[in-house]
């Protein structure tokens, strides 16, 4: 018996330290590197006791490609589950800049009309933060030097019809876009005043252009600007090139970086987005991230 209570007070403990930790670190997972369905999904984040989540894809579509009625299916769901919504995932600007013309002002007249659709949807699902970005170039081939000044133009538009109806933008840095390094982000905030406007911070990206992300590519950047940040892990292969792994098999420093925010006052959300491939699943890539990395937060 007194091993059974000690094994139950042992328990207990370390149930209580996660759920502090996770007050601290309020850390969620993108759904559908989950499941794309999202109740399955949803249960999954109870399983380990998470109270947010990214959405990014619901039940196969972008969230901005569903209808308005599956929509508020999903907020009926996270309302079941009582887990919020940190940041709405979306596409806007993940495009090759337009050129500035009467074709390009028609591709921008579609990027707008999905800002309106993120913003619809953001609404209804409950958070103020939206995710988006700053254009892209083929893979393989370098920014276009002038294209910054249009972009930074570009993205403080954004910005302002956000704000007229109360939301906030945070744009990712991923791979082969103007916003890609630690350093790039930084720029990118240096020229784009707007205080609804701020980063997805995503190190793991950064680190892939070649940039010591965390401690360096952070530095670059303002800590109060950053809105919402993705975790994971990342490593070179056999052949040298960079790929997605579990965290913890990587060369990510989660715990330094976590710290690092926390210690900056960062209060926002965490999002592991997870990326790499298990011949199990994503499931279960999922799950032995999220293992690893809510290791990570207790000791945080």
């Amino acid at each position: 018996m007194t091993s059974r209570r000690q094994f139950l007070a042992a328990s207990a403990a370390a149930t209580l330290a996660q759920a502090a930790s996770l007050d601290t670190v309020r850390l969620g997972v993108t759904t559908d590197e989950i499941d794309d369905d999202v109740d399955t999904a949803l249960r999954f984040h109870s399983e380990f006791g998470l109270k947010w989540c990214e959405m990014r894809n619901i039940w196969g579509k972008y969230n901005t490609a569903q209808p308005l009625d599956r929509i508020r299916e999903a907020k009926g769901l996270l309302d079941k589950h009582a887990i919020k919504l940190s940041i709405l995932g979306t596409g806007f600007f993940k495009i090759p800049l337009p050129p500035d013309n009467a074709e390009g002002r028609a591709i921008l007249d579609n990027q707008w009309s999905l800002l309106d659709t993120a913003m619809e949807r953001a609404k209804i699902l409950g958070t103020e933060r939206i995710r988006t970005f700053a254009f892209t170039y083929k893979d393989g081939a370098l920014p276009d030097p002038k294209a910054y000044g249009r972009i930074w133009e570009l993205v403080t538009e954004s910005a302002r019809r956000a704000k007229a109806r109360g939301f906030r933008l945070a744009v990712e840095n991923v791979g082969s876009s103007y916003v890609w390094s630690g350093a790039e982000a930084g720029r990118l905030l240096k020229h784009v005043k707007a205080d609804n406007l701020g980063l997805t911070w995503d190190p793991n990206n950064a680190g892939q252009t070649g940039e010591k992300s965390f401690p360096e590519g952070y530095a670059a950047l303002d800590p109060a600007r950053i809105f919402h940040v993705h975790l994971r892990d990342f490593r070179k292969d056999a052949s040298g090139k960079w790929e997605w792994c579990a965290v913890g098999e990587g060369v990510m420093d989660n715990l330094g970086q976590i710290r690092r925010l926390l210690k900056d006052g960062y209060k926002g959300n965490f999002t592991l987005e997870t990326h790499y491939k298990s011949p199990q699943g994503k499931t279960h890539a999922s799950r032995t991230s999220l293992t690893a990395l809510l290791q990570v937060v207790e000791r945080v």
